[in-house]
């Protein structure tokens, strides 16, 4: 069936819109934090995965670090076992923490490659564990009380933060032509496996490997204001603005602090980004208007 004149016309603008942005990203590593409702959602992953594979096509470096909260939640009910969260962050013993990687590095993981290849791409799998990618150290939280002298420590267990990343394996698939897709585990100097948060693991990516851009895919329009309007440009001194004022608070703030984390260590903008539209990401990079909330330094 062919296309009617108006929609050729569409098909047509859209093409020479995104021209410029096609050259200025060729050869640019771009890493896509992939989570939220795009995860979950049929015909939002697959969109995602061919998303992903035109990137590659276009001459785009795309690295995917994913995350994986709610199946792996999903899985521990399935085994009777109950999930802790303290400020956010699931506490994770080693039961737990077996399940994470049979999640992460097993099934989320390798879902996404599949989709990737089934679209026409060619992707490898990682954790943090291959190629001694994700060196991590264990993460601790503290509380003051009045009752206690002292900060009371709270251990989480096997949750981590990034201590430094090996970017040797990453460079190898990219040189290779293939896509990589990250679990976000990462390994202590103890030898045991941590589980890290996927936004922190996607901004200290994209800082060491110089990346172009940051995409945080979430299940917001983006950054809004406290009449609920979208953001779409802001710098570090906006957003310290947003913060002492209240705007920016619970889940968010971690989003942003990574996002600014990123751009302040080299990484030329991040977005953020409302993975419940379809094509988000192509929108967001090849189009005059965008979808969400770009950060700059």
């Amino acid at each position: 069936m062919s296309l009617s004149t108006e929609s050729a016309r569409n098909v047509a603008r859209v093409l020479a819109e995104g021209m410029p942005y096609i050259r200025r990203y060729r050869g640019k590593t771009i890493v896509i934090k992939y989570g939220g409702n795009a995860m979950v959602d049929e015909k939002l992953k697959s969109g995602f995965a061919r998303d992903v594979v035109l990137m590659k096509l276009v001459g785009i470096n795309p690295v995917v670090v994913h995350g994986g909260g709610p199946q792996i939640g999903q899985l521990l009910e399935k085994i009777g076992k109950e999930s802790t969260f303290i400020d956010g962050m699931r506490v994770t013993d080693s039961e737990t923490m077996d399940v994470v990687e049979m999640v992460l590095g097993g099934l989320v993981n390798k879902e996404i490659v599949n989709l990737i290849t089934h679209h026409g791409g060619r992707a490898v799998g990682l954790t943090g564990k291959d190629g001694d990618l994700i060196h991590a150290r264990k993460m601790t939280i503290s509380r003051n009380t009045p009752e206690l002298d002292a900060p009371e420590i709270i251990d989480l267990g096997h949750v981590g933060e990034v201590a430094s990343i090996d970017t040797g394996v990453v460079d190898m698939l990219i040189g290779g032509d293939f896509i990589p897709v990250i679990a976000p585990i990462g390994v202590g100097d103890d030898g045991h496996s941590y589980n890290i948060n996927a936004d922190l693991v996607a901004g200290r990516m994209a800082e060491v490997l110089e990346a172009e851009k940051l995409i945080l895919l979430t299940n917001t329009p983006g950054l809004l204001d406290k009449q609920d309007r979208l953001l779409t440009g802001l710098c570090s001194t906006d957003i310290d603005k947003l913060i002492a004022d209240g705007t920016i608070h619970g889940g968010m703030l971690p989003k942003i602090n990574c996002a600014l984390s990123a751009v302040s260590g080299g990484v030329g903008a991040a977005h953020i980004i409302d993975g419940r539209v379809e094509h988000s990401v192509l929108v967001e990079l090849f189009t005059d208007e965008g979808v969400g909330t770009l950060i700059q330094g």
